[in-house]
């Protein structure tokens, strides 16, 4: 065991640790919890060390020790490094960071990510933002700490986090067909400073030049839009399958039925057409982040 003296250091407490409890309804983040917790239990007891005394070595609160090792809370990465060093574990307590890091994403971002690992082509709208498997993380900030209720910070870190996690499906190989039309008002606010803006538009005109995706901008002056009813999902699969999502559909849940899918690509297939090519889309943010 590695002795750490944590006299006079002030110990992390529940108020210091905000938004990394356990998601009761997912039911694989609850298991993944638990095993880890069970196992920084075992390690804690062989080593013979009690709860507050390890809690001090890791700069932690007693209580926090016993609710992570009773799986009630979704440890750090930083705590899995500083328990494997403190219980002298040669990384086999650090080796569990890989499934606590899929843990830390909420399960309906974990759930999309897995879809959009399997689909072989997109079709995305978003009337509102910039397509989070578009967004630079300076410019996911931005947009996250514009909610209200405001989330607290370690939760704007998972959210983010989680949309980093996404961008996986543009390094895959082979590379999927991805599709995305963006509204032009999102390309000119500068929510989070025209900083991140400017680096958000950049990171568009970088993307737009892959092969496999599409980028197209819907422009405000348009007198016909068919993105009224709001945003479009739709996802292919390799065997034919599909799955497609619009919160005008189903209140928003995916939807596989070939009529609701005929329709969904109908809308987004008009809204494509209305929008500017993907060429005139790449010379007007060009125009935008010259004017930015």
């Amino acid at each position: 065991m590695t002795a750490v003296d944590g006299d006079g250091v002030r110990l992390k407490t529940e108020a210091d640790e905000p938004g990394w409890e356990v998601d009761p309804d997912d039911e694989w983040g609850v298991a993944v919890i638990a095993t880890v917790g069970r196992q920084l239990k075992l390690w804690r007891e062989a080593a013979g060390i009690r709860a507050a005394e390890f809690g001090k070595a890791v700069g932690y609160g007693e209580d926090l020790v016993y609710k992570i090792e009773g799986g009630k809370r979704i440890p750090r990465l930083e705590y899995l490094d500083k328990a494997d060093e403190v219980l002298d574990a040669g990384g086999l307590i650090s080796a569990m960071k890989e499934d606590v890091k899929k843990v830390r994403y909420p399960k309906k971002v974990r759930a999309l990510g897995e879809m959009e690992a399997k689909a072989v082509e997109l079709q995305l709208y978003d009337p509102l933002n910039v397509h989070g498997l578009l967004q630079t993380p300076e410019y996911a900030r931005g947009l996250l700490l514009m909610r209200r209720p405001a989330y607290t910070e370690d939760e704007v870190e998972r959210f983010i986090a989680a949309r980093v996690a996404r961008k996986a499906v543009f390094e895959r190989d082979p590379a999927p067909e991805l599709s995305f039309v963006l509204e032009e008002w999102t390309l000119r606010r500068p929510l989070g400073g025209r900083v991140a803006l400017r680096g958000q538009l950049e990171h568009l005109l970088e993307a737009g030049q892959l092969r496999n995706v599409e980028l197209q901008v819907m422009p405000m002056d348009r007198e016909e839009h068919a993105g009224v009813d709001g945003g479009i999902e739709v996802l292919k699969f390799e065997d034919g399958s599909a799955v497609g999502r619009s919160p005008a559909m189903a209140n928003g849940r995916p939807v596989t039925e070939p009529k609701q899918l005929r329709i969904l690509e109908l809308r987004y297939g008009i809204i494509r057409a209305q929008a500017l090519t993907p060429r005139e889309s790449t010379a007007f943010i060009e125009q935008l982040l010259g004017e930015t």
